[in-house]
């Protein structure tokens, strides 16, 4: 594996996952080898951006101007190494349309749940990999937090795995949606961070 393919999946790709695909590029656009594309279970084809959401990923760095949304397919899901839902219903659309999927596939909010605890002890099998090989090294941190369902107690209120949808909803909707994916993608990223470069003992 040279290239470890991150998917973020919402419904119109006009929102929430363009957003959560912009910060995550941020995050771990220095890392070699590593790509992020989003679409959408619905997807709004050939759409931009809601203003609000587009103010929201410049606000965390992001760069919304050349996002155009594009309907999730079942190649999307089979190149893609992690794929990251914003709520159970597209995670759920995701096992539908390819249930292969459904062993790299998280709602962002659950993966942050699941990596929250782990720690550097935790991570030595993806250290064990060459410093040189982030694909494979991230590929082990997919392994190692799919191995977490059911050791992690769940989320106190199932809605607590989801991020709300914002759509042609009011400005604080959109507020409450980024305080709730923007911790979970810095958690993706911190892990990613970590794994990419502990070194081996």
């Amino acid at each position: 594996m040279t290239t470890f393919s991150i998917l973020t999946v919402c419904s119109g790709n006009i929102c929430r996952s363009p957003l959560a695909e912009q910060l995550l590029q941020v995050g771990l656009g220095k890392l070699p080898g590593v790509s992020v594309a989003s679409a959408g279970t619905i997807g709004l084809t050939g759409q931009g951006m809601p203003e609000q959401a587009a103010a929201l990923s410049r606000q965390f760095g992001g760069d919304p101007s050349a996002h155009v949304a594009r309907e999730l397919t079942v190649e999307h899901l089979t190149s893609s190494n992690l794929v990251l839902a914003m709520s159970r219903e597209h995670r759920r659309a995701i096992a539908e349309l390819s249930p292969r999927a459904i062993r790299y596939t998280f709602t962002i909010r659950e993966f942050a749940r699941l990596v929250h605890d782990l720690t550097d002890n935790d991570l030595t099998k993806a250290a064990s990999l060459p410093l040189d090989n982030t694909a494979g090294r991230f590929a082990s941190v997919v392994g190692l937090t799919a191995s977490q369902r059911g050791m992690v107690p769940p989320a106190e209120f199932p809605d607590d795995d989801d991020v709300v949808d914002p759509y042609r909803q009011h400005d604080s909707v959109y507020a409450e949606s980024a305080r709730q994916l923007v911790p979970a993608v810095q958690s993706v990223v911190s892990l990613f961070q970590r794994a990419a470069t502990i070194v081996p003992v």
